[in-house]
């Protein structure tokens, strides 16, 4: 028997109908056996947002309801929002996660339980157990012995000047894993493997809005999570996708975009220092007031990635390409589509810039990875 694990971008809806986000969705994630996606925003009644939230979201306590509703199952709270709102807000987001059915990784009331995994048997006995980690943090968002937050995966970055004779001239950048956060990651993931036949991971991680670039500590991370015993690492943050890589078979995939993520504009936004500071990363960037989806043209362009899982092994693996237009209503490319083609082509191209291994066939069901020769 063939089960199917699908893993969703970013999830930040901001609307009056939080339905309206997995309308083209539903049936496909509803019919897997386990959906997984990355929460960016609170389900909250009241909070007070902390100073050192940049772009923060309060939404209502139904969008919980709504993510069940639209077909998933667990959910990550392991990343650079989750305590945009303070204490209050991350309990009763988390409370009301749980309280619509789905499954909460990478974040809790302290280090030791927001490095707890999720764990699942499939029908046919397989044990799958997931694990969710950030190395986006504004300070403090981490959690600790005596403090909520989520489980981190910190790096360090240092800038080489590439000519030390000529002052204001490029640098090198060079990043590197906090020492005591990845063993904690690779203690977690052996003692997960210990108990389980899979060990899915989610990082949320990388360089935002910049084409195809892979900063150095997250292949270091990668490799040391395969090594720990790692099945499939599953990345988040970006807001366009990456490039994907096996690492002795294992699939990576640094970056799946969005899934229903809602963004807003205004002039007073758009004309911001701190908005153009960020614009300029991305190729190209155009305001839209009249849009709910105002990210770089290249984040029109999305994936979920899939899974066929059998006998305690992934047998397949890929991604279903995904469309976002407008509306922020992410919507399935149908195989033969010009939209199919963008999206694969984009992932051949950006995978190829960032001397990753993976390459693409379509298939019927999925997009499969492949180990280039």
């Amino acid at each position: 028997m063939t089960h199917v694990l699908l893993a969703a971008g970013d999830l930040a809806p901001d609307r009056d109908d939080y339905d309206e986000s997995y309308v083209a969705t539903r049936s496909v994630l509803k019919a897997a056996d386990v959906t997984f996606g990355q929460l960016e925003t609170s389900f909250a009644t009241k909070g007070a947002r902390l100073p050192q939230a940049r772009h923060a979201v309060l939404a209502r306590p139904d969008g919980a309801a709504a993510l069940a509703r639209g077909g998933f199952d667990v959910i990550s709270m392991a990343g650079n929002h989750v305590l945009d709102w303070g204490n209050d807000a991350f309990f009763e987001t988390r409370d009301n996660l749980q309280a619509a059915g789905l499954q909460v990784v990478g974040a809790g009331a302290d280090i030791a339980e927001a490095r707890r995994p999720v764990r699942i048997t499939l029908g046919d006995g397989t044990r799958i157990a997931i694990l969710a980690y950030s190395s986006i943090l504004p300070h403090s968002y981490w959690a600790d012995e005596r403090r909520p937050g989520c489980a981190p995966m910190r790096a360090h970055t240092l800038y080489e000047q590439i000519e030390h004779d000529q002052p204001g001239t490029p640098a090198r950048v060079h990043s590197f894993p906090h020492r005591e956060d990845l063993a904690a990651l690779e203690a977690d993931i052996r003692a997960a493997k210990a108990e389980a036949d899979l060990v899915f991971v989610s990082l949320h991680w990388g360089i935002h809005f910049v084409r195809a670039v892979i900063a150095d500590y997250q292949r270091d991370v990668a490799r040391a999570a395969v090594a720990a015993g790692a099945d499939a690492i599953l990345g988040g943050h970006a807001h366009i996708l990456k490039g994907c890589e096996l690492i002795d078979g294992t699939p990576v995939f640094y970056s799946l975009c969005n899934f229903a993520t809602d963004l807003r504009m205004d002039p007073v936004h758009a004309a911001s220092k701190s908005f153009n500071e960020i614009r300029v990363l991305a190729e190209e960037w155009e305001p839209d007031f009249d849009s709910l989806y105002n990210f770089p043209a290249a984040s029109r362009l999305s994936m979920v990635a899939r899974f066929e899982i059998e006998g305690g092994k992934i047998v397949r693996s890929g991604f279903l390409p995904l469309t976002i237009g407008t509306d922020a209503v992410p919507r399935f490319a149908q195989p033969g589509s010009a939209e199919h083609h963008e999206v694969v082509a984009y992932m051949d191209a950006i995978t190829r810039e960032a001397g990753l291994n993976a390459r693409y066939r379509t298939g019927q069901d999925m997009v499969e990875l492949e180990q280039a020769a």
